[in-house]
């Protein structure tokens, strides 16, 4: 069944991951998990929770744990189909440990030593510049370059790892021949960069230590339209779209991405309304997008012989795929393969 669909799949193939480090923020939805919603009819898709990239910070294990099943349960309830694509947790499937030893044979210390979020995270964990810290970017790759993806979707500060798999990707293949497809990154559509609600100059950040900046998709109505009551703003009370309007533009771009409605739009939809009812309205079109998503989400992590049961799925139907791959990087660079 497995190999029939891999033979005859016509659709581009699209790899995305993220770590299981909380649960997300609106800006993490919007900006991306969505999108990755709506790939699915377009792309043959691989999602997959990245717990391995969590450890190069400290974990509590009990923690982590109960976050790997919380982030995969979220990827269910905000509708990715575990039946039409793979959804799977990195660490069931060993083909990615063992692949980035390869890629990492492969690797120069320099391009690892150049990469900004080695430099940001050390200077954040001083304590703990660990190994794994410094050459987790050739374990991104190997995430990538297993599944063969046509498309890797990214951010702005995941450009430079994409970069980095390109460039071994292409380094390996003229090495030891054609093994790996270079992906090409895919730039989101819609959603945008949504910004801290206290400080509308920086992104939305789930690690912000001011709980009223970000809002996170577990949180109540009653704290979604807190948090957007308390959102900084200007004194001017007039909702337009303008240079030097960091917190409207900030509301108005979450307003237009939830409603679709362009700024011309808002603007003549508020016009002569103070701030206080634009807030309300923005936070109430959250309210009703995260609504269906939590409510999923919390019958997802009532049932965990369910959850285990999909991982168990997604796990196989990836290692089988993984598995090719890695074979043929094993077979090319001169290794033995098991009889």
């Amino acid at each position: 069944m497995q190999q029939t669909t891999e033979q005859t799949e016509r659709k581009k193939r699209v790899l995305s991951c993220i770590q299981p480090t909380g649960i997300p923020t609106l800006g993490n939805y919007l900006g991306a998990l969505r999108n990755w919603v709506d790939m699915q009819d377009s792309f043959d898709c691989a999602f997959a929770v990245a717990d391995l990239h969590a450890l190069t910070v400290r974990q509590e294990p009990s923690k982590l744990r109960q976050q790997i099943y919380e982030m995969f349960a979220l990827l269910l309830a905000i509708g990715l189909d575990p039946e039409k694509h793979m959804i799977f947790v990195q660490s069931q499937v060993p083909q990615h440990a063992e692949l980035s030893w390869l890629l990492s044979c492969c690797t120069q210390f320099g391009e690892l030593s150049r990469m900004t979020q080695f430099k940001d995270k050390s200077q954040k964990h001083s304590d703990n510049i660990n190994l794994g810290l410094f050459a987790y970017p050739t374990l991104m790759a190997a995430d990538i370059l297993l599944y063969q993806p046509d498309f890797v979707p990214v951010g702005e500060d995941q450009k430079q790892h994409c970069e980095l798999t390109r460039n071994i990707a292409e380094r390996f293949n003229s090495l030891y021949g054609s093994t790996f497809t270079v992906p090409e990154p895919y730039i989101m559509r819609r959603g945008g960069r949504v910004r801290s609600l206290q400080d509308p100059t920086k992104k939305m950040s789930k690690s912000d230590e001011n709980q009223n900046a970000f809002i996170s998709l577990k949180d109540d109505p009653d704290t979604v339209l807190r948090k957007f009551r308390r959102a900084v703003t200007d004194s001017e009370a007039v909702v337009r779209y303008a240079e030097g309007k960091d917190g409207i533009n900030n509301l108005m771009d979450i307003y237009s991405t939830i409603t679709d409605k362009d700024y011309d739009a808002i603007e003549a939809e508020f016009a002569g309304r103070g701030y206080g009812d634009f807030k309300t309205a923005v936070g109430e079109a959250v309210v009703e997008v995260l609504k269906p998503v939590q409510e999923c989400f919390a019958v997802y992590m009532s049932d965990k012989a369910q959850l285990d049961a999909l991982m168990k799925q997604g796990a196989e139907r990836a290692s089988w795929v993984a598995a090719r791959t890695l074979n043929k990087a094993k077979k090319k660079m001169g290794l033995l393969l098991e009889k």
